[in-house]
């Protein structure tokens, strides 16, 4: 009755599936985990904002020399047509891009380059609780040691140096005003306590503000210029992995700029399918399963 028998795409909708009358002018390209852990790469139209029309294709594996066979079954015609892709910065989809679409402008994803700074402020904030941690039990130990009962040293919000770092997570995320009242009596104790933080944090919230405050390439990229510069000036290890990071994908964030484009469709999308799989209680007949997300979504 649903007709998934006479489906043109049964032989090989495991592999991949395409649907080539969704193109439009501007795609996006990401991953998903499909059914147990297995990853699929999908290509969709942002026009169709994750309805009907959404999926152009879908293809198991993360491999571009996989992939890009796939998708150059499309009609090159149909593919010369798309002017904007939108991706994170997996090399592969640079790839695939770059051979499936020749015409189409590459844009990194801001919120995925936005992520590498953030990691870098995380990172060091995690090796600070490693060592708070390590000092706290040697203390411990040295208290048993000698009989006496050790009693922990709490900052004025009552938390202790392993406490304070793990409860400022999120508050580094964040920018100043969207703190709250004990997020900002937290702030204050850890830049105290821990500067190098503070340092990093002005540093990721300099980035953010390149997304934010500026309207075209060239303003774009002067204030990327100073933003090396002050990483520079404050050599912190991870952030010069991050700095050298965004630099290798430099022109393909600049292009952001060009219409503003990012990924947080393709993001959404991915969670239609990961909640579609959750309504149906998992894939049993993974073929069927994406007949019938071909169904809703393609």
């Amino acid at each position: 009755m649903s007709g998934f028998k006479d489906w043109d795409q049964i032989d090989h909708a495991d592999e991949w599936m395409l649907f080539p009358d969704n193109i439009g002018k501007r795609l996006s390209i990401d991953e998903v985990a499909l059914s147990n852990g297995e990853l699929y790469t999908i290509v969709t139209n942002k026009q169709a904002k994750g309805g009907q029309g959404s999926i152009v294709a879908m293809a198991h594996g993360t491999k571009s020399s996989e992939i890009q066979p796939i998708l150059n079954k499309i009609e090159e015609e149909k593919r010369m047509t798309v002017e904007e892709i939108t991706m994170d910065m997996a090399n592969y989809m640079d790839i695939i891009t770059g051979g499936s679409f020749p015409a189409a402008t590459q844009v990194i994803d801001r919120f995925h380059a936005q992520k590498i700074v953030s990691d870098a402020v995380q990172e060091i904030r995690i090796e600070l609780r490693k060592k708070a941690i390590k000092e706290e039990n040697e203390s411990l130990k040295n208290a048993r040691a000698e009989h006496r009962r050790y009693r922990l040293v709490e900052f004025r919000n009552g938390d202790t140096k392993k406490q304070l770092l793990a409860r400022s997570r999120y508050l580094l995320f964040k920018s100043r005003n969207k703190w709250t009242n004990s997020q900002k009596r937290r702030a204050d104790i850890l830049f105290e306590e821990f500067p190098e933080i503070k340092n990093a944090y002005d540093l990721s919230m300099m980035f953010r503000s390149f997304y934010e405050h500026n309207t075209n390439q060239f303003d774009a990229k002067m204030f990327l210029d100073k933003w090396y510069e002050k990483i520079k000036e404050k050599n912190i290890e991870s952030f010069n992995i991050a700095a050298e990071t965004i630099h290798l994908h430099e022109t393909t964030i600049l292009n952001y700029f060009n219409n503003r484009s990012t990924n947080a469709s393709a993001e959404s999308f991915n969670a239609k399918l990961k909640a579609f799989r959750s309504i149906v209680r998992g894939v049993r007949d993974l073929k069927f399963h994406l007949f019938r997300v071909a169904k809703l979504y393609a």
